[in-house]
């Protein structure tokens, strides 16, 4: 098994030829890509008919398929309410989340502008108790939950804070966006030991097996001091990082096999295969 890529969404280039999402795995496969994450950020709003269309055609294409949660989800909320909603959006991205195929589904973590980050940490974890266990009740226990690293300082969801939510339940897998890190960090990933130690970090917190599969988004992100992630870029930017090559060295080397999702600006799908084909070239140069 090896380590699958492809974008978040569409890229320019799909959008040019295409209008409906449910020909992404067409596009993709042709392009010589392996998965693609369907986003419900801003809400789950997919019918069970064009649920179906993009099941059946990425099953046709060998197309791995995750689905992103709404972006307003608030694990950390001081808001019971706001919790308790972001319970229901996780739950609404399960059921989509079976509907399509997939057993991924990407969740954000949070604030903790308002209170300290232990307070918040306490809070989140409390919410994704919940969230697991009426998601089990409900039938969705296939569905592994994907806790992001975020990007802004003031967020919830550094490395730390996302290996320990992934403690909560053996089948959460971590999903690592290595931009994000990178920004929050004001720019701390340098080359292949900073990757080293991130991916000892996941191992030693959650074990070979997990490493082994988690879940990544990656892009170049434009960062502030002090406030972290201000936007995507695309691989053509050189001023900002990280630079994905040293972690495909890193990956190749170690035998891993991650889903990787390229969320640059218009190009994800383009810089997901410039992602693969480096990759490769390191897997081929390792045997």
């Amino acid at each position: 098994m090896s380590a699958k890529f492809g974008p978040a969404g569409n890229s320019d280039s799909f959008s040019a030829k295409y209008k409906s999402s449910a020909d992404a795995p067409v596009f993709l496969k042709e392009m010589g890509l392996d998965c693609y994450e369907y986003q419900c950020g801003r809400g789950v709003r997919v019918s069970d008919k064009s649920a179906q269309a993009l099941r059946t055609k990425a099953e046709q294409n060998g197309i791995y398929l995750s689905l992103h949660a709404p972006y307003f989800i608030s694990l950390s909320s001081v808001e019971e309410e706001k919790r308790d909603k972001s319970i229901d959006y996780i739950l609404q991205s399960c059921d989509a989340a079976m509907k399509i195929g997939t057993d991924r589904i990407v969740i954000h973590s949070g604030s903790c502008a308002k209170i300290s980050r232990e307070e918040a940490l306490k809070l989140a974890l409390d919410t994704l108790v919940r969230a697991r266990k009426q998601a089990v009740e409900q039938g969705f226990e296939k569905i592994h939950f994907c806790p992001e690293t975020m990007g802004k300082t003031n967020q919830l969801g550094n490395l730390e804070e996302v290996l320990e939510m992934c403690s909560i339940d053996d089948t959460f897998i971590p999903c690592i966006d290595f931009g994000h890190l990178n920004a929050r960090t004001l720019g701390s990933i340098k080359g292949i030991e900073d990757y080293e130690e991130i991916l000892d970090k996941i191992e030693n917190r959650l074990g070979h097996d997990r490493l082994k599969i988690f879940h990544s988004h990656f892009s170049k992100i434009m960062y502030t001091d002090p406030g972290g992630e201000k936007k995507h870029l695309t691989f053509e930017d050189r001023e900002y990082g990280p630079d994905f090559e040293p972690l495909m060295e890193c990956v190749a080397k170690r035998n891993l096999s991650p889903v990787f999702i390229c969320e640059s600006a218009g190009t994800q799908a383009e810089d997901a295969l410039a992602m693969k084909r480096e990759y490769l070239d390191k897997e081929n140069g390792s045997i």
